[in-house]
């Protein structure tokens, strides 16, 4: 039997970082984009990240890793973008990210080291005899498989919502990919889940 954690705290949670590190960002450029100009925009959006992580400092809550890797993403598309004067490679940065990540999670199903196996053994405390059963092992590289689909379909999208302009780029960017995104956390998930009971493992929650 594998035991998660409680379901609820864990949605909201990552809910609050959705918006915190994607769709916050991508409103205040969107908006600040056509009213203040790049600068304004792309600086109003890493300031808002750090906004984030202060709060949290200063009231002692934890600083997520997600969020500081967010944070960092911002500030790294903010830079190139300032440094070229385009909106435009703010906005295909992100594409090509989930593309390299597309490539990396089918890779490792490919070669039959699915990198799902690691992510999941850093989250929960995976038994010896249940991570060597061929079984779970094709599970861990089907999820894989799903999941570097769905960064490569994400890359598509967003590679051509940028052909039809920068609002569409950014609605891409800060709706219809963190739709996607947890569109797919929610089919990796049930699959995972599904997998496992049909090898006789029960999934419970705390």
């Amino acid at each position: 039997m594998i035991e998660l954690g409680e379901l609820r705290p864990a949605v909201l949670r990552a809910g609050r970082l959705l918006l915190e590190t994607a769709v916050v960002p991508t409103v205040l450029l969107l908006v600040l984009l056509h009213t203040s100009g790049l600068l304004a925009g792309a600086a109003s959006a890493f300031g808002w990240c750090l906004l984030s992580l202060a709060l949290r400092w200063v009231f002692g809550r934890q600083l997520p890793a997600s969020l500081l890797l967010g944070t960092f993403v911002v500030a790294e598309r903010a830079l190139v973008a300032l440094a070229t004067s385009s909106a435009f490679l703010y906005l295909l940065q992100p594409a090509i990210g989930s593309a390299l990540m597309s490539l990396l999670f089918i890779g490792s199903a490919a070669i039959g080291r699915p990198v799902t196996l690691r992510l999941a053994s850093d989250l929960l405390a995976l038994p010896d005899h249940i991570v060597g059963r061929r079984e779970v092992r094709r599970m861990f590289t089907q999820v894989a498989l799903l999941w570097g689909l769905s960064r490569l379909i994400d890359a598509a999208m967003s590679i051509g919502s940028l052909q039809l302009g920068l609002d569409a780029g950014l609605l891409s960017r800060g709706l219809l990919s963190p739709t996607l995104t947890v569109i797919a956390i929610g089919v990796c998930a049930l699959w995972g889940i599904r997998s496992l009971r049909r090898c006789g493992i029960t999934v419970r929650m705390a």
